[in-house]
């Protein structure tokens, strides 16, 4: 095995490293040869006999053919000297061992056949001065790096390879260069653009492809590879990944950024779950955002949430009159007020209060006046829903029927629903409340001023409670990994992809329109623990196992974004569809049925509640009552 790892090595090395190749060989041989004549030398007083003399001709070329031999065998030519490690050196102590060795049997052979005596002290001499001189070059240099850095009292700089020749990568090796302070040493660059293959980027040369990366952090001494390729999606993302990671080297990557917000080298950060999403993530272009969001009076609900509190930190930056952040959660509100009190120098207005709560509702409208409103307080969790239904329909139904009419009394210019994929052919409490939900957007939309419009999510990685965080408990406690079925699949989105998404609706003109976003083809939720699991260097199946647990009530093995017959339409942003809503009710027949619904729930029958809440959301009421006026 390693004999055809250094002739592999031997047959990949580019031209331009020949010459430095064939120099440390020849410098090795110099040394083992000098190690061979010192020690002899020492224990003679230097007083070469003609049988001295014979021995050396011939043992120095045997000894250091075998020492060179060794040497390459231990990939001791693959790693630059400037980048010699503690690893190194004990590959370069197996070397030393196999040329003490041989020098050991040529001196007896000598003894035997040249007519001269063993020496056990030249033997020995030789041993130490060969282990030394071949060491002292390559790790000299890494010594003296320690040296400075301490001097400095400031520690080493990592070094780093970068992959990605494009823009990105040159404005990181443009910064490291201006940032003699700078952390990180670049020691070159990868691109699998056959043009870049000969060029270097501000003094930093191209050291070969992304599939060569293995190589170039093992002969480099490589400690951390950063991702820096701005078009780089999952697929990308996860190839580099997997070549890494039976390297030592950290991983990092270059977040998306505009030229015109600057780039700084603490913008560089882990790679998470959202980077190997299999597409690429969307981009949004949100000056239409700040347009319309600058000078008006926002409200959010559910503003302690994963999704509510990501749209204040959005909203407080594009310059709004007001923003009030309401929520049932005292301590989820005091948390997002402090954070952008402290990061953003932002005082919002911070209530505390029920959606489902009427009169509070109407008191807080009319003091805070708002004039945009974002309704994200939900209650999402599936499986706990199926255990809580009254809750749920109080919460998800009466609390948007009581924000939304609310809102439409106030006229108040735009009201964003934030529904689910669950809410398409619901089969769970959880998705049949959103449902109704987006029921009561359509209907409300054609009874006033107030434009309404919604976006249906798929699942949001890291939002609170959601997938993502609880199979990163799961690995963290060392497994093992709960899946439901092998075949679950759902549509994944960033919590920025969720955030923008509302942000750039609320710039849409809407009549109680739908509106989704293209997130590819849904993703295999094992897929996603796999991808998990290698995050945390561990091994899918090995280090941490897998467990099938069955499908839970109220879910599906995948969902869809909307209906078959609902028509689906580009819009001015190429990555999200609007769904026309031609089947909104009429208010009055849902408001009447609403009053039911609300009413079964007030005097604690789930059972009902559950009956009239399905056959509402799924349309069988409506049916069922059309086929009575018929007959």
């Amino acid at each position: 095995m390693g004999n055809r790892n250094a002739l592999g090595w031997l047959q990949r090395i580019p031209p331009r490293r020949w010459a430095e190749f064939l120099r440390a060989v020849f410098t090795d041989i110099l040394l083992i040869s000098a190690s061979l004549v010192v020690s002899v030398g020492l224990v003679q007083d230097f007083r070469y006999t003609a049988q001295d003399q014979r021995m050396l001709e011939w043992l120095s070329p045997f000894v250091a053919l075998i020492g060179v031999g060794a040497l390459l065998l231990q990939g001791m030519y693959r790693v630059h000297s400037r980048y010699a490690g503690i690893m190194d050196l004990f590959r370069l102590l197996k070397a030393s061992i196999a040329i003490s060795i041989a020098c050991l049997v040529g001196m007896l052979v000598f003894a035997v056949y040249g007519g001269r005596s063993f020496s056990l002290a030249e033997w020995v001499l030789f041993g130490f001065l060969s282990t030394t001189t071949l060491g002292l070059p390559r790790l000299g240099r890494r010594l003296y790096d320690w040296y400075l850095a301490y001097s400095r009292k400031q520690a080493p700089r990592r070094r780093v390879l970068v992959v990605g020749g494009g823009d990105a990568g040159e404005v990181v090796m443009r910064e490291t260069r201006r940032n003699p302070q700078a952390e990180m040493r670049i020691v070159g660059f990868v691109d699998d653009d056959p043009r870049k293959q000969s060029v270097t980027i501000h003094g930093y040369p191209c050291l070969g492809t992304t599939e060569e990366i293995p190589r170039i952090v093992a002969e480099h001494g490589v400690q951390e590879v950063i991702i820096a390729i701005s078009s780089a999606d999952g697929e990308v993302v996860r190839r580099i990944f997997d070549l890494c990671r039976p390297t030592n080297a950290r991983l990092r990557i270059v977040p998306p950024f505009h030229p015109t917000e600057g780039f700084q080298l603490a913008h560089i950060r882990e790679v998470n779950i959202e980077d190997l999403l299999r597409r690429a993530p969307v981009q949004f272009d949100l000056r239409p955002v700040a347009e319309y969001i600058a000078g008006e009076r926002v409200l959010i609900t559910g503003a302690g949430g994963s999704i509510g509190s990501e749209l204040a930190r959005q909203v407080a930056e594009l310059g709004p009159a007001s923003l009030a952040l309401l929520g049932k959660g005292e301590n989820s509100i005091y948390q997002i007020q402090q954070e952008l009190a402290t990061r953003l120098n932002y005082e919002p207005e911070c209530i505390i209060a029920d959606v489902r709560d009427a009169a509070r509702i109407e008191a807080v409208f009319r003091k805070e006046q708002p004039t945009l409103v974002f309704h994200a307080a939900a209650h999402k969790h599936v499986p706990l829903m199926e255990a809580n239904l009254i809750e749920a329909i109080k919460n998800n139904v009466l609390g948007t029927w009581v924000m939304a009419e609310t809102a439409l009394r106030h006229r108040v210019r735009k009201f964003v629903y934030v529904s689910t994929d669950k809410a398409v052919n619901p089969v769970s409490v959880m998705g049949a409340t959103k449902r109704v939900g987006e029921m009561i957007i359509g209907a409300l939309a054609c009874e006033g001023e107030t434009e309404f419009a919604i976006v249906r999510f798929g699942n949001v990685l890291g939002s609170r409670g959601s997938l993502v965080p609880t199979l990163q408990s799961q690995i963290e406690q060392g497994g093992p990994v709960r899946i439901t079925h092998p075949e679950m699949r759902r549509y994944f989105m960033s919590v920025n992809e969720a955030v923008h998404l509302i942000l750039r609706v609320g710039a849409f003109t809407s009549r109680g329109d739908i509106y989704i976003l293209d997130m590819g083809e849904p993703i295999r939720i094992v897929d996603m623990a796999h991808d998990l699991i290698r995050l945390y260097g561990l091994v899918p199946g090995q280090d941490i196992s897998i467990v099938y647990t069955g499908v839970r009530p109220g879910e599906k093995l995948h969902e869809s974004l909307c209906y078959d017959q609902e028509v689906v339409e580009d819009t001015a942003s190429p990555k999200i569809k609007r769904v026309r809503n031609h089947t909104a009710p009429d208010w009055s027949w849902l408001r009447s049925h609403l009053e039911t619904l609300i009413n079964l729930c007030e005097k604690e029958q789930p059972e009902a509640a559950r009956a009239m809440l399905m056959e509402l959301a799924t349309g069988k009421l409506a049916m069922h009552e059309q086929r009575v006026v018929r007959s």
